[in-house]
């Protein structure tokens, strides 16, 4: 990844889609040494994490890590699920957050010289494209190395970089005893269920999952 010391560079985190792409790559993601790799190696102007949260429940099982990013770095932008039945009578909820990181990063555009969007999701090709109108580079951190690849392929061929979340996985993977790939401690770290995710975007919840 080509990083440069004086360059304004923020981080653009879909929470569910860069979970999802983690757990297909089988690693988890430890979010300190995510922090490490930019710091030190270009002006870090910000680091915002998009998830959304079930607000009625007594307890959320993403909390926790809501919490932790939210004291260690990160600037969390999060927003209420929306709960509706399917046509099979199944209780779900919604939560896509693509509208939130579309404002925030034309917003913040003209005061930065580098974003990194950590998503493969392919609705982000125009925004891509509009960012690099404006003069800003666009690196896309996501993985081909999955079956299906996690990233859309015309998200890929808009970024002016690509980086495959596989080649990060040695700088911000999870120092755990024994399997990192084990499922339960996936879940203590991530707070999500496998089931979590029920469409390729991450943008369905299934009821029990959360």
């Amino acid at each position: 990844m080509n990083l440069y010391d004086q360059e304004r560079v923020a981080l653009f985190i879909d929470g569910a889609n860069l979970y999802a792409t983690a757990r297909s790559l089988g690693f988890d993601i430890d979010y300190k040494r995510l922090l490490d790799v930019f710091n030190g190696r270009c002006n870090l102007v910000r680091a915002l994490y998009y998830t959304a949260l079930i607000e009625d429940q007594e307890y959320s099982p993403i909390r926790p890590l809501v919490d932790w990013l939210d004291y260690n770095g990160y600037t969390m932008v999060t927003k209420p699920t929306k709960e509706f039945t399917d046509a099979a009578g199944r209780r779900k909820v919604k939560g896509n957050m693509d509208i939130e990181l579309a404002v925030d990063m034309m917003e913040m555009v003209d005061r930065l010289d580098h974003i990194i969007l950590f998503s493969g999701d392919g609705d982000f090709r125009r925004l891509v494209e509009a960012v690099q109108r404006r003069g800003c580079r666009v690196t896309v951190v996501s993985t081909i190395r999955s079956q299906p690849p996690m990233i859309a392929d015309e998200l890929r061929r808009q970024a002016d970089t690509f980086v495959d979340l596989a080649d990060l996985q040695s700088q911000i993977a999870r120092q755990l005893p024994g399997d990192r790939a084990r499922a339960g401690e996936r879940l203590r770290q991530d707070g999500y269920e496998d089931d979590h995710f029920s469409d390729d975007d991450g943008d369905y919840f299934e009821d029990e999952a959360v």
